[in-house]
């Protein structure tokens, strides 16, 4: 019986250990400790992490599926590194589509969900380095302000395409150019003017604070482009 159980322990054990080291990568990459544009070193990530080649390609395997890494021929695997031009068009889409989250979110949206988007904001408000003027608190999923808008705006498919598909691309850029002086302030200043627009169902309202707010960012995140 034991050795029956052995291969599923092994797999059990394989995809614990594939999940680690996927989101080790996924946190150096968006944080910035790994770069845009540098090539991934399979030898040299297995030695970081003291892992062994096979979890480590389905990691980054699972990176590609995220945007976070690209794969070219005769290149290989890169941390992905968006033109200026890419850039634009991503937050382009970005500025529609959030917008659209926050239109259907004014519409839809329950009191408790209003409570709890209140919490999410206080705790930013509450964070160290926000309150030292290091910058914007900005953990992901739940503990994130868009991540739980968009995921109670009441559209699967606009949820899928801002939660799983760019999601993580998207804050990459959000993450590392969150410590421009002022900007954190600012767009705290920002989230609560769009909840409240939310709390009070002005979806119009709601609509056009959000996109001005990406479009900021987005304004934020050129600078270093000139």
């Amino acid at each position: 019986m034991t050795e029956l159980l052995e291969p599923a322990a092994r797999a059990s054990t394989q995809e614990t250990l594939t999940d680690q080291i996927f989101k080790k990568i996924q946190s150096a990459i968006v944080s910035g400790e790994i770069a845009a544009g540098s090539k991934i070193s399979e030898p040299e990530l297995a030695r970081v992490y003291g892992i062994s080649r096979g979890p480590l390609r389905e990691a980054i395997h699972r990176l590609e599926g995220q945007k976070l890494v690209e794969r070219t021929a005769h290149v290989g695997a890169r941390v992905v590194s968006l033109s200026h031009q890419q850039l634009r068009e991503l937050y382009q889409i970005r500025e529609n589509l959030e917008g659209l989250a926050c239109r259907l979110a004014a519409q839809s949206i329950d009191k408790q969900q209003i409570l709890n988007l209140r919490d999410v904001l206080h705790l930013h408000a509450q964070d160290p380095d926000f309150k030292e003027g290091k910058g914007y608190y900005l953990q992901e999923g739940q503990d994130d302000f868009h991540y739980c808008i968009i995921k109670n705006c009441g559209n699967k498919t606009l949820e899928k395409m801002l939660c799983d598909e760019l999601y993580h691309l998207i804050r990459m850029y959000r993450v590392q150019y969150s410590k421009t002086p002022n900007r954190p302030h600012r767009a705290l200043s920002e989230h609560l003017h769009i909840l409240n627009a939310i709390a009070e169902g002005d979806a119009e309202l709601a609509e056009l604070l959000m996109r001005r707010h990406i479009a900021a960012s987005y304004r934020n995140i050129e600078q270093h482009f000139i």
